[in-house]
C-alpha cells in the first residue's frame, strides 16, 4: 500500500493555497503514487481549496493501477476519492513515454488535473533522459515544489544544474519541500538552493525552503506573460477551433463573444455530418503521433462530458486498413504488456472479418478512437456559461486602438469594440483578416485552402449487419449505422482538392470517393455502389485549411508586437482530433498553467515558427 504524504508537507501546501483560484504543484518523482493520491484527497476535503489544482509529476516508471485503486478503497484518508475510481481507472491507461494530461476531477468542487511526464526509456544506458531534459519542456511557475527525486537511490548527491533548472520554474514565494535524506545530501542541496535564491527553513524535520531571491529572476526567452485578470475576448470563427478556444477561455473566467458569418454554429468544415477521432501512428512514435494521442484523450473526454453516447459520438474504436503506406506500430508496442496496446495494436482476425477483409490484410486496431458529430460538439461547447454566440456576422478587418481591439464589419462599422483579446479561428478566412496586422518585414502566414467532399446515404435494408460495426479508415473512411431522421446512414470520403476556397459540390467526387472505398473495403463498396448508380448518393462539401508542415497553427501571431492576437487554425483533416487540445493550449499559455503538451511541441505549433523560418 502506498505510504502517505508527510502531514507537514500537506499542511504547508493547504495554508498557502487557501482561496487561490489556481495552484500548481511540481513533484520531481511519482514513486508509488502516494503523494498524488494524498494531494488529491487533501484538496477535495479542504473548504478553502483552489478552484483549479494542477499537479505536474515526473517519473521514469508508471506505477500499476491496481495498487492505486486498492489504496483508495482501503485507506480512510483517501475515502473521499472513492466516487472517482472509475475516472482514475479510465485515465490510468496507455501511459507511454511522453506527456499525459489527465482530468481526474471536474465538478462542483473544482477541477483537478494531472500532467504526467513519463521519461524516455534509453536505447543505451548512457542515453538516459536526465531531469533537466524534462524540466526544459515545462513552461510554468510552480507554487509548490517537491524534490522527492532526492530520496531515490540513484541520487547519492544532488545535481547542481538540476536544482538550478528547478529554481527557474519557481515564482517569488514558491514553497519547496524534500524528503529526509542523508546529512551530506541535505547540506549540499541547501547550499545550492541558497545560491539559487531560496531561504531555508531552520529546525525542520526535513528540507523546507521558500523561493525569495534578492534579484529579479530573468524571464525565459519566448515565454508568454500570463494574464492577471480575464477580460473580454472575441473569437472569430464558430467551428471546432473557435468553439474549443471559447470553451477553454470561458472556463477560466473570460467573457467570450463568438462571431461567425454563418447563421448557426459549425456552418463551415465543422458541419461535417460525422467524422473520426483517431491517433496517427509511426514506427518511431514521432511528434505528430504523440500530438494526436494527446488530442484523442482531450476530445474523447470532452465528448464524454458534453454529448450523448451513441447519438452524437461513440468510443467505438477504429480499424485502420493500411492500403497506401507502411506506418508500422513502434516495435515495443507489440509486447502484450506494453501501454501502447491500450492505444493501437494489430487488428485481430475477428476484427478484419467484421470489416469484410481477409485475415492477412495489414491493419491496426485503434482502441482509443471513435466517431463524433462535430456540429453537436460545437453547439455543446458554445452553450457553456460565459460564451455569447453571434451568427450572421461578417468580419472584414481588425484594428487596435488604445490597447484594445475593434472588430469591424464590411461597412467598416464596429461589431465589437474594446476587446482585450482576439482569437482568429476562421479557417482559410483567417488569411484575409491578417492583412495589415503583420509587420512589413514578415511574410504572410502560408495558409492553403483544401476543399473536401464526402458521399453519404441511407443504409440499404440488407446493409445493417453487412457493413463493419465500427469505423474504418486508411484511404478515406467509412462510418455506418449512424441515426438520422430518415433512418440509419453511412458516410464515406473525403476528397482533397488543394487551392479551392469554395465549398462546391462536384458529381465526379462521389465517383472518386467510391473508388477509394472499393480499395478500402471492397465488400462494403459493392453493397453501396448500386446507390451511386441509381443517383441516390448525397454529398456534402466544405473548405478546410492547412499549412505546409500539416500541423495546426496555435498561439500568438507575434508575441512581442501583438500579444493579444492569437490564432487557432490550420487543423486540416485532423480538426476533430486536435481542436479541443488546441483550445486548451491557448488557455493554459495565457494563464500560466502547465501546458498539455511539451514546450517543444507547443513551439512547433506556434504561428511564429513561420516568422522564424523566414
Amino acid at each position: 500500500m502506498p505510504q502517505s504524504l508527510p502531514d507537514d508537507w500537506l499542511h504547508r501546501c493547504q495554508t498557502a493555497w487557501a482561496t487561490q483560484p489556481l495552484w500548481r504543484v511540481l513533484d520531481t518523482a511519482l514513486g508509488d503514487g502516494a503523494r498524488l493520491l494524498h494531494l488529491w484527497a487533501a484538496w477535495v476535503q479542504d473548504p478553502q481549496r483552489p478552484a483549479r489544482l494542477h499537479g505536474v509529476v515526473l517519473t521514469a516508471q508508471v506505477p500499476a493501477l491496481a495498487p492505486l485503486l486498492g489504496a483508495i478503497e482501503q485507506t480512510s484518508a483517501l475515502a473521499c476519492l472513492r466516487p472517482h475510481l472509475d475516472v482514475l481507472r479510465a485515465a490510468w491507461q496507455g501511459l507511454l513515454p511522453g506527456w499525459h494530461r489527465l482530468l481526474l476531477q471536474d465538478d462542483e468542487l473544482g477541477r483537478f488535473e494531472l500532467t504526467l511526464c513519463v521519461s524516455e526509456a534509453p536505447a543505451h544506458p548512457h542515453e538516459a533522459q536526465g531531469l533537466r531534459d524534462v524540466l526544459r519542456e515545462l513552461a510554468f511557475q510552480a507554487d509548490t515544489l517537491w524534490l522527492t527525486h532526492l530520496a531515490e537511490p540513484s541520487n547519492s548527491s544532488p545535481d547542481t544544474a538540476d536544482l538550478k533548472a528547478l529554481a527557474a520554474l519557481c515564482r517569488q514565494g514558491t514553497q519547496l519541500a524534500a524528503p529526509a535524506v542523508s546529512a551530506a545530501v541535505q547540506r549540499s542541496a541547501e547550499a545550492t538552493l541558497r545560491s539559487c535564491g531560496f531561504d531555508i527553513a531552520p529546525d525542520a524535520a526535513s528540507l523546507h525552503a521558500q523561493f525569495n531571491p534578492r534579484w529579479t529572476p530573468r524571464k525565459a526567452a519566448n515565454t508568454i506573460t500570463p494574464v492577471s485578470v480575464p477580460g473580454d475576448c472575441v473569437v472569430v470563427g464558430g467551428g471546432l477551433a473557435g468553439a474549443s478556444a471559447a470553451f477553454s477561455l470561458a472556463q477560466r473566467g473570460w467573457r467570450v463573444t463568438v462571431l461567425d458569418r454563418g447563421d448557426a454554429p459549425a456552418a463551415g468544415a465543422s458541419g461535417l455530418p460525422a467524422g473520426l477521432v483517431a491517433p496517427h501512428v509511426s514506427p518511431d512514435d514521432r511528434a505528430l503521433s504523440r500530438l494526436t494521442r494527446s488530442g484523442v484523450r482531450t476530445t474523447l473526454q470532452r465528448a464524454r462530458s458534453l454529448l450523448t453516447a451513441g447519438v452524437d459520438w461513440a468510443h467505438s474504436g477504429v480499424l485502420e486498413h493500411r492500403v497506401k503506406d507502411s506506418r508500422d506500430l513502434p516495435p515495443s508496442w507489440l509486447d502484450p504488456e506494453s501501454p501502447g496496446q491500450h492505444w493501437s495494436r494489430p487488428a485481430s482476425a475477428a476484427q478484419l472479418a467484421a470489416a469484410g477483409l481477409a485475415a492477412d490484410r495489414p491493419a491496426h486496431w485503434h482502441a482509443q478512437a471513435g466517431w463524433v458529430r462535430p456540429a453537436a460538439l460545437v453547439r455543446a461547447m458554445l452553450a457553456q456559461p460565459g460564451i455569447t454566440w453571434r451568427g450572421g456576422q461578417t468580419v472584414a478587418r481588425l484594428q487596435r486602438e488604445d490597447g484594445n481591439w475593434q472588430v469591424m464589419d464590411v461597412q467598416d462599422q464596429p461589431l465589437i469594440a474594446g476587446a482585450d483579446l482576439v482569437v482568429l479561428a476562421a479557417g482559410f478566412d483567417t488569411l484575409s483578416l491578417l492583412d495589415g496586422l503583420s509587420a512589413p518585414s514578415q511574410p504572410p502566414l502560408p495558409l492553403h485552402a483544401l476543399r473536401g467532399q464526402i458521399a453519404w446515404g441511407l443504409l440499404p435494408a440488407d446493409g445493417v449487419d453487412a457493413l463493419p460495426p465500427f469505423p474504418v479508415n486508411g484511404l478515406g473512411s467509412l462510418i455506418s449505422g449512424l441515426g438520422t431522421s430518415e433512418g440509419p446512414a453511412w458516410y464515406t470520403g473525403s476528397t482533397f482538392e488543394r487551392g479551392c476556397a469554395q465549398a462546391l459540390l462536384r458529381p465526379e467526387d462521389s465517383v472518386t470517393n467510391f473508388e477509394k472505398l472499393h480499395t478500402l473495403l471492397p465488400e462494403a463498396a459493392a453493397l453501396l455502389h448500386p446507390q451511386l448508380d441509381a443517383g441516390q448518393v448525397r454529398t456534402w462539401a466544405a473548405v478546410r485549411c492547412t499549412v505546409p508542415d500539416r500541423v495546426p497553427v496555435v498561439g500568438p501571431l507575434d508575441a512581442a508586437r501583438l500579444p493579444d492576437l492569437w490564432l487557432c487554425t490550420a487543423m486540416g483533416a485532423r480538426g476533430i482530433t486536435l481542436a479541443t487540445l488546441c483550445g486548451e493550449l491557448i488557455a493554459t499559455q495565457l494563464h500560466g498553467e502547465p501546458l498539455p503538451i511539451p514546450l517543444r511541441q507547443a513551439r512547433a505549433l506556434s504561428p511564429e515558427r513561420w516568422l522564424n523560418r523566414a
